[in-house]
């Protein structure tokens, strides 16, 4: 049965077009109603005649909505564009379900009802929540009733048109093939649809459930995402598992499509081959000339989430219509309401014109990646090689594609972890080539990107900025690249294609390269360029010879670029000859620049050591060891330390050095001081004043000797006061330092305080304020002791202030150290919070320092334990006291190990424990023993660690206070 019902449009009123009249507006409401009336009849006899239950209950919502319009509006003219849409509806209903069965709702049919069903549902809601309100009632009775019907209007407007076009793409049903007739009178022969079924969740799939749990809510609400990143970080996997989230599959249904373009050479593919995966990947046949007019009313049909999975095949490709059209066939599709789209690919070429969310795609985490392992490699348990392991996954910076490829191997092979590692070690990135295909080798996904367009239009020079950013560890330096690179003028231009091509990123102002990527570029690739790596060696060596104690742009290269620099020379001092005396020199002025603006260890030590020793070569094997020790030092590597000062002082007397190997004897006995070994630094330096190499010295560095020997002296008290630093005081280089230790001295040992306290005020004034800060220093710090002991509480605090300011920006360590005397004094004044904030502060900003610096954890850990015993927290003293002394253990520190044991052993005695505090004292007491110094002058040249006198333990034991004695 065929029903058809004669309306008429509703003229739209511009703003010249009279108001009809009184009359006129009655007839055509009289007329209105007649219509709607016959409207309601033929919806529900369609209603009976369908065969599918859901279109049934679709026409009758629809005759609902036209029966409540019918009961309450006013103006029934005025609705007359709504009851046409109605009309529609029921004829597209009546047309798309004959002969059809409920089995046919699995298809595309079912997909369409729902929509309609959905749509129409709401807005029946909607007018029927209106009537209860009385809204319509209302607001349909005034002049503005026409701007609220033109909202359900615009309503219905969306609903015909989305289930409308997916008949025009021959979604219809029939069991054979027939011709559906719709609005434009558009003729298609179409065919049974079935939706493909999407990719599933990938099995091996770790980790990122931040990232895909963001992507997911980015999709659900409209964004189009570009997912970028190099080969086998894990691109498509992570699509996929974001099309099969809950929310994803919720809102898309059977509409989630995965179109790949794997496989597809960039050179030679064309638009056609581009829309024919497309269609392919939809489920539907092209036909016609007009492909993407088809993939797009296809599109616009119902939302859809839209996966184009390696895209850098056709954003390369090099033909030029395809690189013509397929751009703007992609922003034509992002631009369809309810399409949203997801893009995999290597190349940042993407598609212009579509509001691309651009998501780098980072490495696995470490869990992650060791749960990726050990879910493929059963021949070792997690516990037995965890920490082998770890370290081979950090090695391969967590990519992907590499973690699988060598677990595999593994597995396959049967390789014990050991065994695992020495393949790593031995082969590297050809242990990654287990296959062929992108999916089972490195090799073959790199190929994949070298012979990308772009890359091959960049010719050997692409390949030759590859081979410099892998040689260099940190990367090539992205603000540095045209001075360090000056033949090859184009590489930042190189530099932006291989970041664009996803062979290398920008991290921290450095171009970097993943770590496989990198063994695979050294393993596959040429070496690098020998011009490229000449002008890298010029430009580094030009900055290190530059480089002096100003924290400016030299030093400011040193410290970004200190991995490469190491590299450099370590690479030319092992393999290129003709630069070896050049190399010496720039080696030991880098250990100077790292020791002075970035300590941290370095890889030169090994390549030093076995530096051969012929005669050319022993001064300037010396000369590198000797700046090697004084970084050890400043690092408290203390033993490294002197093993390389006295392989250097070995090496100088054979040159007959005897300078420098003196220079290197004073270093070695101030480990020694350093360590609290007071007599064996005395003891090294004046055995070295009976050698005769001290007969060569100058009368300089004499002194220089005799200076650090009383700086031992100072603490053992093996002469009189009066006699320290009066020999050095000659001297017109070390007089003044002589000076200021003197009266030091004096005051340490029970000199004349006021007296002492002025002198070093007068001395202040000869102490330079810049460049060396080393003689202020001492001075201020030895007026902020002599204000503390004196109660001068606020005056030591002051002092201690400059020391922080003074050397702020320049030398970390001694902002640490005078920032914890200041937390010292704020406890002695009763700031104990003040203290404990100071102590945290102290190692903030320092920390790349700190961790490295045994001497400065010693100095804080002890400085806390003071804190907390001074507020009466012994628990956490007695543990800061016991961490002290365990790092004492590590650093043979004798010193600051005896004042912790004397500070545990006060914690005894308080508690009432005197066995524990007297075998405490013991300790301590034999420690000042082999150290040399007195056990009533433990604290003497150090007034700041000394404990407050209410701690009466230490002093009663060394007097032989029964409770003490008699309990040993």
């Amino acid at each position: 049965m065929k029903l058809k019902v004669r309306s008429s449009k509703k003229p739209k009123n511009g703003p010249n077009v009279k108001e009809p009249s009184s009359g006129t507006k009655k007839s055509q409401d009289d007329s209105a109603m007649q219509l709607l009336g016959v409207t309601i009849t033929a919806v529900n006899i369609t209603k009976d005649l369908v065969p599918i239950s859901l279109a049934k209950g679709i026409l009758g919502t629809v005759a609902n909505i036209l029966i409540i319009a019918q009961s309450v509006i006013k103006n029934q003219s005025d609705f007359q564009a709504i009851v046409d849409k109605c009309e529609t509806i029921r004829e597209i209903l009546e047309r798309a379900t004959k002969d059809a069965t409920d089995d046919d709702l699995r298809g595309y049919l079912g997909h369409a009802l729902s929509q309609l069903n959905k749509s129409v549902n709401r807005i029946n809601s909607e007018v029927a929540s209106k009537k209860e309100q009385g809204f319509w009632q209302r607001l349909l009775s005034v002049t503005s009733d026409r701007d609220r019907i033109a909202g359900w209007e615009k309503d219905l407007d969306r609903v015909i048109p989305l289930f409308s076009a997916e008949m025009l793409v021959g979604l219809t049903i029939g069991m054979n093939t027939r011709t559906l007739e719709l609005k434009g009178n558009v003729n298609r022969n179409v065919e049974r649809y079935r939706p493909p079924v999407p990719p599933p969740r990938p099995s091996m799939f770790y980790g990122r459930e931040d990232l895909v749990a963001e992507l997911t809510n980015l999709v659900v609400n409209d964004g189009h995402i570009a997912l970028i990143g190099l080969g086998g970080m894990g691109k498509s996997s992570l699509a996929k598992a974001v099309i099969n989230e809950p929310p994803a599959m919720e809102k898309f249904a059977d509409r989630r499509f995965f179109v790949t373009y794997d496989g597809l050479d960039p050179s030679t593919i064309t638009f056609e081959t581009f829309t024919t995966r497309f269609a392919g990947a939809l489920g539907i046949e092209l036909a016609g000339a007009d492909p993407m007019r088809q993939i797009s009313t296809f599109l616009r049909s119902a939302s859809a989430l839209v996966v184009l999975d390696n895209a850098e095949t056709f954003e390369e490709a090099s033909g030029s219509s395809a690189l013509g059209e397929i751009p703007p066939a992609i922003a034509d599709i992002a631009n369809i309401p309810g399409v949203i789209l997801i893009l995999t690919s290597r190349s940042r070429r993407n598609a212009p014109n579509v509001r691309w969310i651009t998501k780098d795609i980072p490495p696995l985490d470490l869990s992650s990646a060791q749960a990726m392992f050990f879910q493929i490699y059963h021949h070792a348990s997690h516990s037995d090689a965890g920490e082998d392991i770890r370290d081979l996954l950090k090695a391969l910076e967590f990519h992907p594609l590499s973690i699988n490829l060598l677990t595999n191997a593994a597995q396959q092979n049967s390789w014990s972890p050991a065994t695992l590692l020495k393949r790593w070690k031995d082969r590297h990135s050809k242990v990654l080539d287990a296959g062929k295909g992108k999916l089972q080798s490195l090799s073959d996904t790199m190929q994949l990107s070298l012979s990308s367009p772009s890359m091959q239009d960049l010719g050997e020079d692409g390949r030759r900025v590859l081979a410099i950013i892998a040689f260099l560890p940190q990367g090539l330096n992205d603000t540095l690249a045209s001075d360090l690179l000056p033949s090859l003028p184009q590489v930042d231009i190189i530099c932006d294609v291989l970041c664009r091509q996803s062979l290398v990123y920008r991290q921290d102002r450095l171009i970097k390269m993943l770590a496989p990527i990198r063994h695979y570029v050294r393993d596959s690739l040429q070496a690098p360029d020998s011009t490229c790596l000449r002008e890298i060696c010029a430009f580094y060596y030009r900055i290190v010879d530059c480089c002096s104690e100003e924290h400016d742009r030299y030093a400011d290269i040193i410290t970004s670029d200190h991995l490469n620099i190491e590299h450099v020379i370590a690479f030319n001092l092992a393999h290129v000859s003709d630069v070896i005396e050049e190399t010496y020199d720039i080696c030991w002025q880098f250990l100077w620049c790292l020791q002075r603006h970035l300590p941290r260890p370095t890889i030169l030590a090994p390549v030093i050591f076995k530096i051969i020793e012929n005669s050319s070569m022993r001064e300037p094997k010396a000369r590198c060891l000797q700046y090697l020790g004084a970084l050890y030092t400043t690092l408290t590597q203390l033993t490294e330390g002197m093993k390389a000062f006295k392989t250097a002082e070995a090496l100088y007397l054979t040159v007959d050095d005897h300078e420098n190997a003196a220079r290197c004897v004073v270093q070695c006995a101030d480990i020694c001081r350093c360590q609290g070994r007071f007599i064996q630094s005395q003891e090294v330096l004046e055995a070295f004043q009976h050698t005769d190499s001290w007969k060569s010295l100058s009368e300089t560095l004499k002194a220089h000797v005799l200076y650090f020997s009383d700086k031992a002296r100072i603490y053992t008290l093996t002469t009189f006061v009066d006699e320290l630093f009066v020999k050095s005081a000659e001297d017109r280089d070390w007089g003044l330092p002589s000076k200021i230790w003197h009266w030091r001295a004096k005051f340490y040992h029970g000199g004349d305080i006021v007296q002492a306290n002025t002198q070093l005020e007068d001395l202040l004034p000869q102490c330079p304020s810049t460049g060396d800060l080393f003689a202020r220093r001492d001075v201020l710090e030895g007026l902020a002791q002599i204000a503390f002991c004196e109660g001068r509480l606020s005056d030591a605090m002051d002092i201690l202030h400059k020391l922080v300011e003074m050397f702020e920006g320049q030398y970390s360590d001694g902002v640490l150290w005078y920032t914890v005397q200041k937390a010292i004094v704020a406890s002695k004044q009763g700031n104990h919070d003040l203290a404990r904030e100071l102590i945290h502060k102290a190692s903030e900003p320092f920390q790349f320092f700190a961790l490295r610096n045994a001497r400065a954890f010693l100095h804080r850990s002890y400085g806390s334990a003071l804190i907390e015993l001074a507020a009466g927290e012994y628990d956490k003293a007695a543990s800061q006291f016991t961490a002290t002394i365990e790092g004492c253990n590590l650093q043979g520190n004798l010193h600051v190990k005896a004042f912790s044991i004397r500070g545990v052993g006060e914690i005894a005695f308080v508690h009432g424990d005197f066995v524990l505090a007297a075998q405490h004292f013991a300790e301590a007491r034999s420690l000042c023993t082999e150290m040399g110094v007195p056990p009533c002058n433990l604290y003497s040249c150090l007034p700041f660690h000394a404990l407050s006198n209410r701690f009466e333990g230490w002093g009663l034991f060394l007097e032989g206070h029964s409770s003490l004695t008699n309990v040993m």
